[in-house]
């Protein structure tokens, strides 16, 4: 599965890439920003994106809502450090399920596999 990473804590995205590899799958980028998500979505169409939340130059749920409302079929996974926010805002910006940090490595990789396209299965 190809996936993007999107998060503006660097170590978080090191940590990101290196599970997402461990299991498996391709990262095909890596990036800091909202906006950069946007743009690296349209480069690469991947499978699955995890994207933060809480990012500059664009947050994860407006930069959800841009991808999906180009492609309905985009199937992110938005990442919080709040709990409480996490599930309202995946269901309102289209996310395709929320994880919280700190997260299990298996809880990521399960998302991951359920949020795949059939197509990338």
């Amino acid at each position: 599965m190809r996936v993007l990473i999107a998060d503006d804590e660097k170590h978080v995205s090191a940590v990101l890439a290196e599970l997402v590899t461990s299991y498996g799958h391709e990262v095909v980028a890596v990036v800091g920003s909202g906006f950069d998500a946007v743009r690296a979505y349209h480069q690469h169409h991947p499978d699955v994106v995890l994207m933060d939340l809480m990012m500059a130059r664009l947050n994860g749920a407006t930069a959800t809502r841009l991808i999906r409302s180009q492609d309905p079929a985009a199937r992110i996974i938005l990442l919080s450090g709040r709990a409480s926010e996490e599930e309202v805002l995946a269901r309102d910006c289209g996310a395709v399920a929320a994880l919280q940090k700190p997260f299990r490595g298996e809880r990521l990789n399960d998302l991951l596999n359920a949020s795949a396209p059939a197509s990338a299965r």
